[in-house]
């Protein structure tokens, strides 16, 4: 499908990758969220400073990388040693998934995603997640997938009604919303079986990477670990699978 053609796609979400210096200061300036930039190594003239000064103060992740993997990321041809990668979607703050609870006159349902990488994953759990009725996601900054075209893609509709709030620190985001009453239950194979736990009431489901599931810490700073039951030859599921079967014995024992 041409550019054009793309355009005239009802599903059709613009390129969020932003190429050359003035183009990422503008993309700054102009408020635009970037999840990550990408500098190349040794570049320090007045142009690329200024990036690095408008990323400080947006505190966007700065990865430095040689020319060589620049030009292999670069679609134009003309990154001049600068290649941002904007949001594709405007991201939530976390008081704004506590206010669409309180508006809904339910507890909290909160899904918090530690480390999940695959961009497909994490819009198939938002997609979920808003099937489910959770008020909405909250993801790391760093180390993470975020809200790209394929993870919006993925994600079938579902961000324009679950916000999805991005934070530096999901050990101290569990830490503030447990002083507000939410407990939390984490995704764990060494958990107790999920049927066995009681999920309703205030509750945030958290849910680790792909393969190395939550971190120790913030593993250690929920309430409970919650296993699915399993049978057969292999002994792990998906990540948004998993994440999807938690949420709806969540759903089933709150009978929303």
């Amino acid at each position: 499908m041409g550019r054009k053609e793309a355009k005239n796609d009802p599903d059709y979400i613009p390129d969020a990758r932003i190429e050359g210096r003035n183009s990422v200061i503008e993309a700054y300036r102009s408020g635009r969220t970037i999840d990550k930039l990408f500098v190349q190594e040794g570049l320090h003239d007045g142009p690329v400073n200024t990036v690095l000064r408008e990323a400080k103060k947006a505190g966007t992740i700065v990865n430095y990388v040689t020319k060589e993997r620049l030009n292999e990321m670069s679609e134009t041809g003309h990154h001049q040693g600068v290649i941002a990668q904007a949001a594709a979607f405007e991201y939530a703050e976390v008081e704004d998934i506590l206010k669409k609870a309180e508006e809904a006159g339910e507890p909290p349902f909160i899904i918090v995603l530690d480390g999940i990488q695959d961009p497909h994953n994490l819009g198939a759990i938002i997609r979920t997640a808003c099937l489910a009725g959770a008020h909405g996601v909250i993801i790391q900054k760093r180390r993470a997938a975020g809200l790209t075209p394929v993870a919006v893609r993925a994600s079938a509709g579902a961000v324009n009604y679950v916000p999805v709030a991005r934070v530096v620190n999901i050990g101290a985001t569990i830490d503030k919303l447990k002083e507000k009453g939410i407990w939390f239950v984490c995704a764990d194979m060494d958990g107790k079986v999920m049927y066995d736990l009681d999920l309703k009431g205030p509750i945030g489901l958290v849910v680790g990477s792909e393969g190395e599931g939550a971190g120790r810490l913030v593993r250690e700073k929920c309430d409970f670990t919650a296993s699915i039951p399993m049978k057969g030859a292999i002994d792990s599921l998906n990540a948004s699978v998993a994440a999807g079967v938690l949420m709806y014995e969540i759903v089933r024992q709150r009978g929303i």
